[in-house]
C-alpha cells in the first residue's frame, strides 16, 4: 500500500471481528463514499435505494438547529486493503492505514449522509464538524446484507407520544406539555409515553392524541404567548365543565365505567374538542358558552350519537367525518353556528 487514507480510529472486537471507530469531517463524506449510479436488483446490493423525499426533511433539520442538531454513527464496510497500526501507549487506539484503491461502502446512514451533502451545499462551514464512523472489513455481499438486516431488525422508531415529549424545539408542542403539566387532571390522566393505551392502562389519554387535537386548534405560524394562554384557558374549561371528569375524580364513577359506557376518552371525541377549540380561537368567543358542556349526554347510549360516534353495531367510526359530527353536535349544544361543512354532515346524520 504506497499510498494510503489515515484515519484516527480506536479499535474494539465484537463477534471476533475488529472494527474501527473514526471521526471524519462532513465535507470528506461524498470524497469516501461514492454514489452509485444505474439501477442494481436489490439481491446484487447492500442497500436500500435512496428514499429523495426522506433527504429535505433530515437537511433541514440539520440547518435549522445549527447549534444542537446530533447524528449517531454511519455504519461502513472497507472493501480493500487496510492496516491497523496501534499506538506505542494503548494498542486500542491507533491508525488505520486504508488504501486508496479501496472502497467505502456504507451498510447504515446512507440517508444522514445524503442529507449531509445536501445541507454543505447551503453552509459550507459544516464540512469542518465530524461524524463518526464505525468501520468493518467487508466480506462480500452476503456479510454486508446481513449487517444490513442486522442493524436494521431490532430499530424501534420511538412512540409519537415520548418524541412529543422530548421534543423541545417546536413552540406549539412545549405549549401542549405545559398544558399537560399544569391542568390537574390532563397531568394525572395523559399517558406521555404510549401511543395505544390497554384497557387496564391507568390513563385515559394519549399525549400523541392531545398534540394532535391542539394543531387542529393552532396553525404552525399562528403560536404566540397569547395562544400558549389560550390553549391553557380552553382545555381548563373543557375538564371543568364536564361534570364527569369530576366524577372519576370522586370516585363516583370508575375508570372502566367511563371508558366503557361513555364517548369522552375516545380519540375521535378529543380531536372534535380540537375542532372546537379552533372556532373559539378564530372567533375569540368567550369561554362561558363551554358551561354548556354539563349539559350533554356523554353516555355511548345516547342516540345522538349513532351516526356520528357509533356505527350501526356499536364500533366507534373514527374518521374525519365523525370529528365533525361530534363538533357539530357539540355547537348545536351550546348554541353556536355551524359552518357549511357541518351543516352538510348533520344532515346526512339525520337521514
Amino acid at each position: 500500500m504506497s499510498f494510503t487514507f489515515n484515519f484516527a480510529v480506536v479499535r474494539g472486537i465484537q463477534a471476533h471481528r475488529e472494527y474501527y471507530i473514526a471521526m471524519i469531517p462532513l465535507g470528506l463524506l461524498s470524497k469516501l463514499f461514492q454514489n452509485e449510479e444505474g439501477y442494481i436488483s436489490p439481491e446484487h446490493r447492500a442497500q436500500r435505494c435512496i428514499n429523495e423525499s426522506r433527504i429535505p426533511e433530515i437537511r433541514d433539520y440539520i440547518l435549522q438547529n445549527r447549534d444542537n442538531y446530533v447524528f449517531s454513527a454511519l455504519s461502513a464496510s472497507i472493501d480493500g486493503d487496510f492496516t491497523f497500526v496501534p499506538s506505542e501507549v494503548d494498542s486500542s487506539v491507533g491508525l488505520l492505514k486504508v488504501d486508496m484503491g479501496a472502497r467505502f461502502l456504507i451498510n447504515d446512514g446512507q440517508h444522514r449522509k445524503a442529507a449531509i451533502e445536501a445541507a454543505l451545499k447551503e453552509d459550507q462551514a459544516l464540512a469542518q464538524e465530524t461524524i463518526s464512523i464505525v468501520f468493518f472489513k467487508d466480506d462480500g455481499l452476503k456479510r454486508s446484507q446481513q449487517m444490513f438486516a442486522d442493524l436494521n431488525k431490532h430499530a424501534v422508531k420511538s412512540t409519537t407520544s415520548l418524541s412529543s415529549l422530548y421534543d423541545d424545539r417546536d413552540d406549539l408542542n412545549n405549549a401542549v406539555k405545559e398544558v399537560v403539566r399544569t391542568n390537574r387532571f390532563l397531568n394525572r390522566y395523559v399517558d406521555k409515553e404510549r401511543d395505544n393505551l390497554g384497557k387496564n392502562s391507568l390513563k385515559l389519554f394519549t399525549l400523541a392524541n392531545f398534540v394532535r387535537a391542539n394543531r387542529r386548534i393552532i396553525k404552525p405560524d399562528e403560536f404566540s404567548k397569547g395562544t400558549a394562554d389560550f390553549l391553557k384557558n380552553y382545555w381548563g374549561c373543557i375538564f371543568t365543565y364536564i361534570e364527569e371528569w369530576e366524577m372519576l375524580e370522586k370516585k363516583e364513577i370508575p375508570k372502566c365505567d367511563l371508558r366503557e359506557e361513555y364517548i369522552l376518552t375516545l380519540a375521535v371525541t378529543m380531536q372534535a374538542w380540537g375542532r372546537l377549540g379552533r372556532w373559539f380561537y378564530e372567533n375569540d368567543h368567550s369561554m362561558r358558552a363551554l358551561k354548556s358542556l354539563k349539559e350533554i349526554d356523554w353516555l355511548r347510549s345516547n342516540p345522538e350519537w349513532e351516526g356520528r360516534v357509533l356505527d350501526i353495531s356499536g364500533r366507534v367510526i373514527s374518521n374525519e367525518d365523525a370529528i365533525i359530527r361530534i363538533c357539530a353536535y357539540i355547537k348545536r349544544q351550546l348554541g353556536i353556528q355551524l359552518t357549511k361543512e357541518e351543516e352538510q354532515k348533520e344532515n346526512v346524520t339525520r337521514r
